[in-house]
């Protein structure tokens, strides 16, 4: 039997119509509450857009850290790199990855997922950001390695990018002074080196969890299931007390 239904054959079917429905707003409104403060929700691999060879997608900011204007800057020095080179060089920023997931094992199934052949992964470059831990990773195609060498691939990743944000979560200059350096090692340039770490005594590289983070996660998802908990109790009991009251 349907609300309508009750309420049609109900002899106070009005007041008990509003009564239900304030009585599902209220919860509605809950759980929007939950929501509307909670953490974003993890991302994975699979919710991704793809990407092809050759596409123009030079940035994917899905974690919202890089601002328009140096969006387009950096696309177009990289679009003139793969036209200078052939090499393609691409950024992704996220928030939140799968628990379990390092930034790194994120960046080598996008990277596959996008470059599913050997000729395809060859002149291509992926660095992955994950915003909220400031963790990054990077994949380097085969046919690049020895201009970016692994050395160089890897203080890319851990210096170049990660020393601005460790100052004072400069996204947008970690992203230029990638995009520079990777710039000037695949042109044939020379590697700049990374930038200077003004900040001392701290720890760059953390691609695991730490305690705080998995506690963290854990309360998410028990207050998850908490407010799942409530509502199921709450509407039966709003419908009951209209019906009946």
């Amino acid at each position: 039997m349907t609300i309508e239904s009750i309420v049609s054959h109900h002899p106070r079917g009005d007041r008990l119509y509003r009564r239900i429905r304030v009585g599902l707003l209220a919860m509605l409104g809950a759980i929007a509450l939950w929501l509307s403060t909670s953490p974003a929700l993890a991302v994975s691999v699979y919710n991704m857009p793809f990407v092809s060879p050759g596409d123009n997608t030079w940035i994917l900011d899905e974690g919202n850290s890089i601002s328009r204007i140096n969006e387009i800057q950096i696309g177009k020095a990289l679009e003139e790199l793969r036209n200078q080179t052939g090499a393609e060089v691409r950024f992704v920023t996220v928030r939140h990855i799968d628990y379990g997931e390092t930034i790194q094992s994120f960046t080598d199934k996008l990277f596959e997922k996008w470059f599913s052949t050997p000729e395809e992964q060859a002149n291509q470059v992926l660095i992955s950001l994950d915003v909220v831990t400031n963790n990054a990773g990077i994949r380097v195609g085969e046919g690049l390695t020895e201009e970016l060498t692994p050395d160089i691939a890897e203080s890319v990743a851990q210096e170049t990018v990660l020393y601005p944000l460790i100052e004072g979560d400069k996204y947008n200059e970690a992203f230029i002074d990638a995009k520079d350096r990777l710039v000037a090692v695949l042109s044939g340039q020379g590697d700049p080196g990374a930038p200077e770490l003004k900040v001392k005594e701290v720890q760059v590289e953390g691609t695991f969890a730490t305690a705080e983070e998995t506690a963290e996660k854990r309360s998410d998802a028990t207050t998850f299931v908490i407010v799942l908990l409530i509502a199921a109790t709450v509407i039966p009991m709003v419908t009951y007390y209209a019906l009946y009251s």
